[in-house]
């Protein structure tokens, strides 16, 4: 699994952090403002009492006048009138009568008074000490949460010397306020973190515009581009890396000009002395006996010249391919006869092998006859050397779209990954153990691929079936190239 980007994990570290900070925020304030609304409602609990109404009634209940036989009501500051729950409610802040509960308790404990929405039993009440008989009228007083049926209340308790008074107000407004809160956080939220996350996603992005200038021109250089610079960085942070960068590329480009100078003048200064020494070979074979000791001595130093010369030829070739120099004198090339043409000697390169050939004809290119026939004659090579006993060869050329393509697969041992990403390195050759032959210094498939590149197409390895080796050769075609049925 692709590991993500910076970018989108900057963008992702602050949503997460934010949202952290959101939560731990939405947490907080809810919590104060709950607390903060309870405080001010104990304070009107506490107030509530000396604030009720006086009134009076003939028939001695609580709500039409004083009780005359306990006199609870003024003895606890409490003055009993006929709208009493809803002189509460509206002092507690509460919208109905109903949200708030009355219970009076006499020394006996017996129940003087509870109003019909009350619903706390007598024993969820905390036991207070009354005071005594000829003490103080009011004693203790304690605020408490009760958790019933009906709901959650918040309870006042007092006792005094004669008795004790509940004044219990319903807690479900408070608690609808804050869940109406606590929904405005969850809709707003996720909002805030989408926007938080697409600003660090732009930040992130305008702050590493720098590196992905650097990643650009990184990706530009070639042999033939070594001379290009990144502009300088506009924020300083990245303008010592810039600057480090821009200086590796000259000591870059300084040393490939001297190796590729000094390739080529050596390439160039050995040709005129190896031509000139296959010349006196070749006239020396001549003049010597036939099937002679001398003759066959000489013909083997005329191999290892020749060799040397294709040698220095290819260095020369690589060397011009580099400097973005190699001359290419582009005429109309039949590339399906000149394959053709390459095939007919492969029964004497590898006797043991077989091989299968389709040849579309008419498929014509434009380029350097020789070069291109050099690099089919290295692909042949290449599959015939890099195959195993009795082994085979498949050859096929085709038009696909704008390009003709030469396919060519061989039978060969695995060839692994590491292999394979070295098959195009100069003077690399391959395991030994999937060929017994050491001819070649392993610049066949580079010059191949620089050829091909030099034509405006290219050479690549595709991996296959196992134990196989396979190279498409890409040209483009020319308007003359029609597709004729294979024969």
């Amino acid at each position: 699994m692709n590991r993500p980007s910076l970018r989108l994990r900057l963008a992702l570290w602050a949503a997460a952090l934010a949202g952290g900070a959101l939560l731990g925020f939405a947490l907080l304030s809810s919590w104060l403002i709950y607390q903060a609304k309870l405080d001010r409602l104990d304070a009107r609990l506490e107030r509530a009492v000396p604030l009720a109404r006086p009134g009076n009634g003939p028939d001695g209940r609580l709500g039409s006048g004083p009780s005359p036989d306990t006199g609870l009501g003024p003895i606890l500051g409490l003055s009993l009138g006929p709208r009493l729950e809803a002189d509460l409610a509206k002092d507690l802040g509460l919208p109905t009568d109903s949200e708030v509960g009355l219970l009076l308790i006499n020394r006996a404990g017996q129940i003087v008074y509870q109003s019909p929405q009350w619903s706390i039993a007598p024993a969820q009440l905390p036991a207070l000490p009354l005071p005594s008989a000829g003490g103080p009228r009011r004693g203790h007083r304690r605020l408490l949460t009760v958790q019933t049926d009906a709901g959650s209340w918040r309870v006042s308790v007092r006792a005094s010397s004669l008795g004790q008074l509940a004044i219990a107000a319903n807690l479900d407004a408070l608690q609808q306020e804050m869940t109406a809160l606590q929904r405005i956080y969850l809709l707003t939220i996720p909002g805030l973190l989408l926007a938080i996350g697409g600003g660090a996603w732009a930040l992130a992005g305008q702050a590493l515009r720098p590196v992905r200038q650097l990643s650009q021109s990184i990706n530009q250089v070639t042999a033939q581009g070594l001379h290009q610079r990144v502009p300088p960085a506009t924020e300083p942070e990245f303008e010592p890396l810039i600057v480090a960068f821009n200086a590796m590329l000259e000591r870059l480009e300084r040393s490939f000009q001297q190796a590729s100078r000094f390739s080529g003048d050596a390439a160039h200064e050995l040709k005129t002395p190896l031509t000139i020494l296959q010349g006196e070979l070749e006239q020396a074979i001549q003049q010597v006996d036939t099937g002679s000791a001398t003759q066959q001595a000489l013909s083997q130093l005329l191999d290892q010249v020749r060799q040397l010369s294709s040698i220095v030829r290819k260095l020369l070739l690589l060397s011009l391919a580099d400097a973005g120099q190699m001359s290419i004198q582009r005429q109309p090339v039949e590339f399906s006869a000149l394959v053709q043409e390459q095939l007919e000697d492969f029964a004497l390169l590898a006797p043991d092998l077989t091989l299968t050939a389709e040849i579309e004809p008419g498929l014509t290119v434009a380029g350097d006859r020789d070069l291109l026939t050099q690099v089919i004659q290295n692909l042949i090579t290449n599959a015939a050397k890099y195959n195993r006993p009795q082994g085979w060869v498949r050859v096929s050329t085709d038009l696909d779209q704008q390009w003709v393509r030469l396919t060519l697969t061989n039978a060969t041992l695995a060839i692994t990954p590491a292999e394979a990403d070295r098959l195009f390195d100069r003077f690399y050759r391959g395991d030994p153990a999937r060929t017994g032959q050491t001819e070649g210094l392993g610049l066949g498939l580079s010059l191949a691929r620089e050829i091909a590149r030099a034509h405006g197409g290219d050479l690549v390895f595709t991996p296959s079936q196992p134990n196989q080796a396979r190279f498409s050769l890409h040209l483009p075609a020319v308007e003359t190239t029609r597709r004729y049925p294979c024969p």
